[in-house]
């Protein structure tokens, strides 16, 4: 049997007359960068998010760029994050002169330790910026907490994450801004790369759409530098269609993951696999399904890959310990729960189109990995 990682096409195939309705509507309008599409699809994130504001952009790296260029930082200022996430986070704090200040993870949802911010703030922190991994939101509400008091806004990478939930605030809508990403293979993924950002403060909500388009009020007037990041209507016409879907797929992917983690909790496993961890009053959408496999990781996933079974390793080299990055000071075993994570964890086929029989054939294969034998 072949259990791909992820499989769009079952999606597309299902999908296809709506989505060439839509592109076909864009290309007779032949209305190609922002505009009316757009607009409709900033509308539709900011009311399911429970934002005021919603603004459109290139991609979730450039959302990420633009929400920290909007904040009014300087050169050195510290914006405190995680080493274990994807090389996007921490490349949009440096392209702009700041320092990326890592802090660990916490050890079961891989997500920023609250307990290790305050100690982190120096007089230089400006921005706490949490990523909410995999699709489960980072602990809230001790981060809500620290922010107020010391006036740290707080920019929450929520790529993974769209419609997650923590005690019932969707992701990105706690802190000023709320950055996301629509790459394909994301929940709500598109058919390239698109990005949104969403906030509450009217303000902020200007100066990125300013930001978006070079930073300029009109076409030819400007009043400050910005980028080149604006989101085509042909992805919004998609990202729209496959919008209506969203929660049905995200909920399809929760019952997808809790049938894993049933399946390895009810299987007499040769090596001691760790399913996902599910925080209390949470939505987790499973981006990934994420699991634990502490002895001989590198040989289950090989030995995944000859039966068949898709697998990939999110994250294999944590941000501290890339060779870019050696010039901030840095050392191994500083951060040793993200520096655990990143050689323990592998995810496994989780989408919401797998069906049952793939999901027991995969909990099945690694039943039969035996350490020091593999295949």
């Amino acid at each position: 049997m072949k259990v791909p990682l992820i499989d769009l096409r079952g999606q597309h195939q299902f999908l296809r007359p709506e989505l060439l309705e839509a592109i076909e509507r864009v290309i007779d309008s032949q209305q190609f960068i922002l505009g009316s599409e757009v607009e409709a699809l900033e509308e539709e994130i900011a009311a399911y998010c429970n934002a005021e504001f919603a603004i459109g952009c290139a991609s979730g790296s450039d959302a990420l760029l633009l929400s920290l260029m909007s904040l009014d930082l300087k050169a050195g200022d510290e914006v405190i994050t995680t080493p274990f996430t994807f090389f996007a986070t921490a490349a949009a704090i440096v392209r702009l002169g700041l320092h990326p200040r890592f802090v660990d993870t916490n050890p079961r949802t891989y997500n920023m330790d609250p307990a290790e911010v305050e100690g982190a703030i120096t007089p230089k922190t400006r921005v706490i910026l949490p990523i909410h991994m995999y699709g489960q939101c980072a602990d809230m509400d001790p981060l809500l907490e620290i922010s107020k008091r010391y006036g740290l806004p707080i920019v929450e990478d929520a790529a993974q994450a769209i419609g997650a939930e923590d005690h019932g605030h969707r992701a990105g809508s706690m802190g000023q801004i709320g950055c996301f990403s629509f790459y394909p293979t994301k929940n709500l993924g598109g058919a390239g790369d698109g990005g949104m950002l969403i906030t509450n403060d009217p303000d902020l909500a200007q100066r990125l759409r300013r930001l978006r388009v070079h930073g300029g009020a009109t076409e030819f007037h400007h009043d400050e530098v910005g980028i080149n990041s604006r989101l085509d209507a042909l992805q919004a016409a998609i990202l729209r269609v496959k919008f209506e879907y969203l929660d049905q797929w995200s909920e399809a992917r929760r019952k997808k993951a809790s049938f894993y983690t049933r399946l390895l909790e009810d299987t007499d496993l040769n090596v001691g696999f760790t399913p996902p961890f599910v925080r209390s009053a949470v939505r987790h959408i499973f981006h990934q399904y994420v699991i634990r496999a502490p002895l001989e990781r590198d040989e289950v996933i090989k030995h995944l890959l000859r039966h068949g079974i898709g697998t990939k390793v999110y994250y294999p080299v944590p941000l501290h310990l890339q060779k870019c990055f050696a010039y901030l000071g840095y050392s191994k075993g500083q951060f040793p729960e993200a520096e655990r994570a990143a050689k323990e964890t592998l995810a496994l086929p989780c989408f919401p189109e797998i069906t049952e029989e793939q999901q027991r054939y995969v909990v099945d294969v690694l039943a039969k990995f035996v350490p020091g034998m593999s295949g």
